[in-house]
């Protein structure tokens, strides 16, 4: 039997974690004993952790971790590699602030076999003209850095063969800030079998983003000399 593990980082994410739980827990509970939803929620300064307790004990496919890195890249990082670490046969990852839509989910999983790694792209997103422009530009930087054209990098909506991911998630350190966007370009790159699949991406249901614009300024410019370092690994 295969087994599923989606896997999602919270912070702050009290307005939003119960809904989205439940609207993506029956995907795992559907597939099979050996799937979990695995929630990575370290850091909250609200009522995000005391939710998912709650629904844990409703939902006993619901994992929680809580000793990961408060920032969003090393709680991503540490699912994978709780996912890897626990035998999963394929990972999803998706965020917990409801702009991704779990309907969408099955026209991914049918095509698991298929592929090592199937990847959401926004052709229209729902946060806004700064943040596409932002995406754009990271497009275009892999390009130019790694010769890899993808058409959108960090969409979180992805689905993964863990054996495929497990050769590159060990290359990135656990305080990463960029996971997905490196994993994109490792499993291009090195010409895994993938496929990039038009999703939808509405506004944030609830609460607020933690990550704002001079949050991402800072964070590309310390990307560009990670990928000048990764640039020489390849």
């Amino acid at each position: 039997m295969e087994s599923l593990y989606i896997v999602m980082p919270a912070y702050n994410e009290q307005d939003n974690i119960r809904n989205v739980v439940e609207q993506w827990y029956p995907i795992v509970d559907r597939i099979g004993s050996n799937s979990r939803l695995v929630v990575a929620d370290s850091g909250s300064t609200d009522d995000t952790h005391k939710v998912l307790e709650k629904l844990k004990n409703e939902k006993p496919r619901l994992e929680i971790l809580s000793n990961t890195g408060k920032q969003h890249g090393p709680k991503v990082i540490a699912l994978y590699k709780y996912a890897i670490g626990n035998g999963a046969d394929y990972v999803f990852q998706t965020d917990s602030d409801g702009q991704t839509n779990p309907e969408e989910f099955h026209d991914f999983w049918k095509e698991r076999v298929e592929y090592d790694g199937i990847f959401g792209y926004r052709s229209v997103r729902g946060d806004g003209r700064t943040r596409a422009f932002v995406e754009k530009v990271v497009c275009i930087l892999l390009r130019l850095y790694f010769g890899v054209k993808v058409p959108d990098a960090n969409a979180p909506f992805r689905l993964m063969k863990c054996e495929t991911l497990k050769k590159y998630i060990y290359n990135l350190n656990d305080n990463y800030n960029l996971p997905n966007i490196m994993i994109v370009t490792y499993f291009v790159h090195y010409k895994e079998k993938v496929e990039f699949k038009k999703i939808t991406f509405k506004p944030r249901q609830a609460g607020e983003n933690s990550i704002n614009i001079p949050k991402i300024i800072k964070i590309g410019w310390k990307a560009l000399g990670d990928f000048h370092k990764f640039k020489k690994t390849l």
